[in-house]
């Protein structure tokens, strides 16, 4: 359509149809007739008998098409970013965060808040270490910039709560070190890939 047929429509020239669609109803009992007719149709019935058929064989053949959550639920991937975890050291125990505040400086939504110390041995160590669930859009930055790998996201997802924001602690977080055998190297994301090894190249020498 060129521009002077686009501004010359005279809406009187179009050939249009008009559809007959019969009279409105008068009267209460024409109404009634109308709602009627249009309300029962057959497609009523066949809907009605899928639901119906589907619900026996829900209880009588145990056919279900849902998950009964939460004693049932789906599987997700290991490297799922839900709930964060601390893992420990397998060899001594200890925690593996050295409180180098990467994952503090990384997170665009400005949840997490840690503050380090010195022990008696001159370790530093974390003192405090929160992670705000209500701000968290559980990126996986932090889980990717750890040098470490002690922050990773778990398989826990179910994060909801009475208030607003909540909040998650250190210990909250860290493997209990009676359930140490049960932790996983390298689970989560932010984890090594197992081909990890093969993908590394050698460093060019300037000599």
């Amino acid at each position: 359509m060129s521009l002077a047929q686009f501004k010359n429509r005279n809406v009187g020239s179009q050939s249009y149809v008009t559809l007959d669609v019969g009279k409105p109803p008068q009267g209460g009992w024409c109404k009634f007739k109308q709602v009627a007719k249009r309300t029962f149709k057959g497609e009523l019935f066949v809907g009605l008998w899928v639901v119906f058929r589907n619900m026996l064989q829900a209880l009588f053949k145990n056919d279900m098409h849902t998950v009964k959550y939460p004693l049932e639920k789906m599987p997700i991937s290991p490297r799922y970013r839900a709930i964060h975890d601390m893992l420990r050291l397998l060899e001594s125990g200890n925690y593996r965060c050295i409180g180098c505040g990467l994952c503090e400086k990384i997170c665009i939504s400005n949840c997490i808040a840690m503050d380090t110390r010195y022990d008696e041995e001159q370790r530093k160590e974390v003192s405090e270490y929160t992670i705000n669930f209500g701000r968290c859009i559980f990126c996986g930055y932090c889980a990717e910039v750890c040098p470490e790998l002690a922050i990773v996201h778990g398989p826990r997802y179910e994060n909801a709560s009475e208030q607003r924001a909540g909040f998650s602690f250190f210990e909250d977080m860290l493997t209990p070190i009676d359930k140490l055998n049960l932790q996983q190297e390298y689970d989560g994301f932010g984890a090594i890939s197992p081909n990890a090894d093969e993908n590394i190249k050698k460093t060019p020498l300037a000599y």
